[in-house]
Parts: C-alpha cells; sequence; structure tokens
C-alpha cells in the first residue's frame, strides 16, 4: 500500500452505529473545515426512520411545524408512492438553523452516511452561513424558536376558536405564500431594540412637549382634491404605503376584520415564506455546492485509505444518478438538473483555475488560471444567487457538454427556430436564455396593492403588472382571490394592466364567503 493510503478504513460494512458516525464526522471535518476551509455552523445530526423522513417532506421539511390538513394529505400522497416503490426518499434532510440540523436516514448504508455528511453537514451548511441571500433575508439562530412558538401559538388558538377557524386562516395564509414576501431587505431589529425606541420617543415628546405650541397659527395647507371619496382614497393610500407588493403584511396590518390572534397567524406564514425565499432563487447553487463539496471529500478520503474501494464504487454510483442530466428528447426528462448543473459548473470553475485553455481565459481574465479555485468558489457561493451565477460563470465548455441551444416558438408559426448554436453570440444568448429562466423575481407574478378604500365601501384593489403579455390562469386566480376575499373582509377587485403600456386587460373580483 502506498503512503497516501496507510491509513487503516474507517468502515469495511455497511453497517453503521453512532460511535462510527462520530469518528467519521471527524474525518469529513477535518477534510472539509481544515483541508478545503469550509465555514459552518455546528452541526446537530439526528438519525431518523423512513416514516419520519416522510413526515419532514409533509411539513415541508421543518421540525416543529404547526398542524395542518395539507400535511397529512401530503404524508399519505408520499407515502403511498413510496411503499409502492414509485418514489424514493432523500438519503437526507438539512436545516438552516444554528445549530444546523441534519436528519440522516437509519436505512441508509455507512457508505451514504458518510455521503451525507459530507454533503448537508459541510456543503449545504457552508452555503447557508455564507450565502449573501441567507445572510440578509434569514437568521440561523432564532428560526427553532420561532418554529417552536409558532406550533404553541396555534394549538392554543385551536384550543379557543377551534381548529376549523384557524384552519381556514392557514388555508388563506398558504394560498397566498408567495405574495408574501418583502423582496427589498430591510433592517432587522431585536423585540428589546423595539422596545427601548418605543420608549426613547415617548421620553423625547414628553420632554420636549410645550402646551404654547397649540396657540401657533397653522399654515396653509394644499388644497386637497375636490372630490371627497379621491380625497378619503389619497389619503388612505399614504397612510398604508401604497403601492404594497407584500399582500400578506398589509392584510396582517390593515384588514377590516381580523382578530388579533388572525393576524398573528398571518405574520407566523409570512415569516415562514421570507424565510424559504432565498432557498428558491439559489437551487442550483445550493446543491451544486454540497454535491461538490461531497465529491471532494469522498475522493480525499479515499486517497487517505479511510474508505474502502467497495464503498468508493457505492458512491459512484449513487453520486452518478444524483448528476444524471436526462437528453431533451428522453422520456425522464422534466427539465434542468440543479445538482447536475451546479455541479458541472463548479466543477467547470476548479478545472479552468488550474488547468485553463486559452477560450477559458478569454472568457474569464478574471480567475482562469490564478491557481485558488477554492477561494473561487467560495467568493461565487457568497455573493451570487441562480441566475445571476449563471450568467456570470456559465462556461461555453458546460453549454457544449450539456448540449445547449436556444429555440424560438412562436404560436404564429407552425415551426420552430433555433435561434443560437455553438459560436460566439450563441453562447451568450444561451447564457442568458438560461439565467433569465432561474430569475425567481421576475417569474413571480408582480401583484401589489394599489388601494384600499377604507371610508366607504372598503374594497380592496389588487394590480397584476403584466410582462410579456401573459396573463394569470383565470381558475387558480379566481381562487386565490377567494383568500384575499376572506381574509380582507370585503370585496376584492384585481386588475391585471399591461407593464408596457398601462392598458387594463383583464378584470377579477371576488367577495368573501358568507
Amino acid at each position: 500500500m502506498s503512503g497516501a493510503k496507510a491509513n487503516r478504513p474507517l468502515f469495511e460494512k455497511a453497517d453503521w452505529d453512532f460511535d462510527l458516525i462520530n469518528r467519521t464526522y471527524d474525518a469529513i471535518s477535518e477534510i472539509g473545515v481544515g483541508e478545503m476551509g469550509l465555514n459552518i455552523y455546528p452541526n446537530q445530526i439526528e438519525v431518523i426512520t423512513a416514516e419520519q423522513m416522510l413526515d419532514a417532506y409533509a411539513s415541508i421539511g421543518m421540525p416543529n411545524m404547526y398542524r395542518h390538513w395539507s400535511f397529512g394529505k401530503h404524508f399519505a400522497r408520499e407515502e403511498a408512492l413510496y411503499r409502492k416503490g414509485a418514489r424514493a426518499l432523500a438519503y437526507e434532510l438539512v436545516i438552516n438553523s444554528d445549530p444546523c440540523i441534519n436528519y440522516i436516514m437509519e436505512e441508509n448504508t455507512m457508505t451514504m452516511q458518510t455521503l451525507v455528511m459530507a454533503h448537508a453537514a459541510m456543503g449545504h451548511n457552508h452555503f447557508f452561513k455564507n450565502n449573501y441571500m441567507f445572510r440578509q433575508w434569514t437568521d440561523a439562530t432564532s428560526i427553532l424558536d420561532y418554529l417552536r412558538y409558532a406550533k404553541d401559538y396555534i394549538v392554543e388558538c385551536e384550543q379557543k376558536v377551534g381548529t376549523e377557524r384557524v384552519e381556514m386562516v392557514i388555508d388563506s395564509a398558504h394560498a397566498l405564500m408567495n405574495q408574501g414576501i418583502s423582496r427589498y431587505p430591510v433592517h432587522r431589529r431585536s423585540v428589546r431594540a423595539l422596545r427601548d425606541r418605543d420608549v426613547a420617543r415617548r421620553e423625547y415628546e414628553e420632554a420636549t412637549y410645550n402646551e404654547l405650541w397649540r396657540t401657533v397659527p397653522r399654515s396653509a395647507l394644499p388644497k386637497p382634491p375636490p372630490d371627497p371619496e379621491a380625497r378619503a382614497n389619497l389619503k388612505d393610500s399614504e397612510a398604508l404605503g401604497l403601492p404594497q407588493e407584500n399582500l400578506l403584511y398589509f392584510l396582517e396590518k390593515h384588514a377590516p376584520k381580523l382578530d388579533e390572534w388572525q393576524r398573528e397567524i398571518l405574520r407566523i406564514v409570512r415569516m415562514l415564506a421570507q424565510y424559504f425565499y432565498p432557498q428558491r432563487q439559489t437551487k442550483v447553487m445550493n446543491e451544486g455546492c454540497a454535491t461538490f463539496c461531497h465529491y471532494e471529500i469522498m475522493n480525499r478520503l479515499y486517497d487517505k485509505g479511510l474508505i474502502t474501494e467497495g464503498s468508493m464504487l457505492e458512491f459512484m454510483h449513487s453520486h452518478s444518478s444524483v448528476v444524471f442530466q436526462p437528453r431533451f428528447e428522453d422520456r425522464f426528462y422534466s427539465g434542468m438538473n440543479p445538482y447536475a448543473l451546479g455541479f458541472a459548473m463548479m466543477r467547470d470553475i476548479q478545472r479552468m483555475c488550474l488547468t485553463p485553455t486559452e477560450e477559458d481565459k478569454a472568457w474569464f481574465p478574471e480567475f482562469a488560471g490564478n491557481g485558488d479555485p477554492m477561494g473561487t468558489l467560495k467568493e461565487a457561493w457568497a455573493d451570487y444567487r441562480d441566475d445571476s451565477f449563471i450568467q456570470q460563470y456559465l462556461s461555453p465548455k458546460v453549454i457544449r457538454d450539456f448540449r445547449l441551444f436556444s429555440i424560438h416558438d412562436s404560436s404564429d408559426s407552425p415551426f420552430v427556430e433555433v435561434k443560437s448554436i455553438h459560436d460566439e453570440t450563441g453562447y451568450r444568448r444561451v447564457r442568458n436564455a438560461l439565467a433569465a429562466q432561474y430569475d425567481s423575481p421576475a417569474r413571480d407574478p408582480d401583484i401589489q396593492v394599489v388601494s384600499a378604500d377604507l371610508a366607504g365601501g372598503r374594497r380592496l384593489t389588487l394590480q397584476h403588472r403584466v410582462r410579456n403579455g401573459v396573463l394569470l390562469e383565470k381558475e387558480q386566480c379566481d381562487r386565490t382571490l377567494q383568500h384575499v376575499a376572506h381574509l380582507w373582509g370585503y370585496r376584492v377587485k384585481m386588475a391585471e394592466v399591461d407593464n408596457d403600456s398601462g392598458k387594463t386587460l383583464k378584470e377579477h373580483e371576488a367577495l368573501p364567503l358568507p
């Protein structure tokens, strides 16, 4: 045996125990943190059964999640598919929290336990802690405490007002989760900081109050609009900060008929929607980072003699399945595999840093040949999301490897035109087109609250800014608008307006159910 493989393997059989998992994790951490320089939260590894993994699936992958009938429906469906062999389970589940919680299945072999710890406890963990989207939008130190609070609060509400009333509010809130996001970061203040600010404001007002100010003549005010209804609407819009893109926030703060417990449930769902917002925009990068890390760690463990050739073959079989990308004409094709695309791009960055071609130097002069692949990757993992990562780092080689091309499909023509092929102009067009597919904020419907009549009939008016002529699907739109009307308590109207011309293309209305 060569000196590089002089170590004794950590394991040689499929069986595992907790002591072996601890020793293997230490070896993984030595490579991931010590050699690769990954920056991670402390890890908490929990072994769960297949049924517990199904339960985690059903409750959107969060521990201590509140109860809701939809989670039971999802559990029953996933369990039926799993028992029939039509659906496999993930080998692991990881929570963006501090400490980072990693669920691994007890049915896994020891090789798979090693793989998933390298994948989740190192790769995902590093990405959660360092990517700017997660640093701006999530608070890993408080999410577990908040989930416990949310679960206890909803149980308390069910006991006070009944399960049916609580579930109706959660149903409507869940239907609006994608419109319950503030897409521009705000400075988060702790509860204590908010309380101290209010106390300081009251103390200042008391200290500076002077009765003489009431005798000073008021300056001439601008004339209000002559129409009383227009004046009321203008006043309401200014006071409510309209337009408002976060529907759940607006309903939580201003819906006329909601009780305090209902407003708090809306806030709970809104906080969860905000928590998952970065994950929707970093699927390729997050999975690519984790897959790259487990690939590097498993190979280095093998080079050190810490895993056997049999374990390496088992790993390569699983890894190859994970990063398999069906061709577009394959009956299994369902779009781009985020594991495959992310891993291929990160391995390509590593190659360009170490052994660049002339093409690489022309396309990526900033890092091609710099000899620092981990530094380049960690910078990309920290500073980009899927669309911007693809826009900046997708190379002609990866485009060729995946056989990517761009087509133009018009309903006016019976033919499909291939617009971009493998030349310099084509590479850039393909990269732009693929990046646009991962631009989540641009794909989500732009729906805003534009008017709320609080003085008269209390009608709420929404507006959908239509991009590229794509209207909302009527049946789904009407169902979702019904949920808005249920929470608002009065008539709700939505106008679909062309983003360029301002022309109203379609209107929808809903009344709250009796």
